[in-house]
């Protein structure tokens, strides 16, 4: 395993010190904002959204977004009567940067929300700061400030978020996953993670992608293989301080990105 890593955060770094104010003065903006007001569930907590649209020749990124992206951070800090929101993340597209892989979105994309609310009987205001990173013919920082109260609630589901939904990755148990196993051994810089999954081919050229379940882990795009219907991926994980660290494998989640459909994969056994 190369260095690259150790290199590539502290650019990272300072790329995003160096151009803020790049990603906030352009004269059309490069992410506009939506919030859709969605429905309440039969448990009290709303499903809402925020749509996200870039402007053309534009992308942004997953979650976990590859070798060469940002991961998105929301703050929800000075949100108003909401106790928690969990985002839903569609299935995400593969990009090509200079020889490394994102993994994102353009275009736009509909982030589903599901909201626990302080109290069901007071407005909700969806108050955060999205901080992000997208790439056209350049990658900049970028921040996103969206504030709005939610209008009530909707008597059906709204179409776009029920399409949001059903966008997402199927589970393991919906793709017909039988098993997922983990070998993990120390590398030359941090654990190196081998995953065999047995799951159906989920056509074209599959992708797949792990998240350590610990903060600030950087995650190789891993090498692959199939043979039948059994898929082995095999990724170093490195930690900011550098050598061996404890993973649990019951945190590790791997998203399988096929032709056809995505598959989430939520903790493996040993193996």
């Amino acid at each position: 395993m190369s260095h690259f890593p150790r290199i590539l955060a502290p650019l990272a770094l300072s790329l995003c010190a160096a151009l803020p104010a790049l990603g906030q003065s352009m004269d059309a903006p490069v992410v506009r904002a939506e919030t859709l007001s969605g429905w309440d569930l039969p448990d009290g907590r709303r499903v809402a959204a925020l749509r996200l649209t870039l402007a053309p020749g534009w992308k942004t990124y997953w979650r976990a977004p590859g070798d060469a992206g940002i991961p998105p951070h929301f703050d929800w800090s000075r949100a108003r009567n909401i106790d928690n929101v969990q985002i839903s993340w569609p299935t995400p597209r593969v990009f090509a940067d200079n020889g490394m892989r994102s993994v994102g979105y353009s275009g736009e994309v509909v982030l589903p929300l599901h909201i626990t609310p302080k109290r069901g009987d007071k407005p909700l205001r969806l108050r955060t700061t999205v901080s992000m990173g997208v790439c056209a013919d350049v990658c900049i920082p970028y921040e996103l400030e969206v504030n709005a109260e939610l209008a009530p609630p909707a008597a059906s589901p709204q179409p776009a978020i029920v399409a949001a939904l059903a966008d997402m990755p199927y589970s393991a148990g919906e793709a017909g996953v039988t098993g997922a196993t983990c070998a993990i051994a120390p590398s030359d810089h941090g654990m190196r993670v081998t995953a065999r999954i047995t799951l159906p081919h989920t056509g074209g050229t599959e992708v797949a992608v792990f998240e350590a379940g610990i903060p600030a882990i950087w995650v190789s795009e891993p090498a692959m293989t199939r043979t039948g219907n059994t898929l082995t991926a095999t990724s170093e994980m490195m930690h900011p301080a550098g050598g061996p660290f404890s993973v649990d494998r019951s945190a590790i989640r791997i998203t399988v990105l096929g032709g056809d459909y995505a598959v989430d994969i939520r903790g493996c056994t040993a193996g």
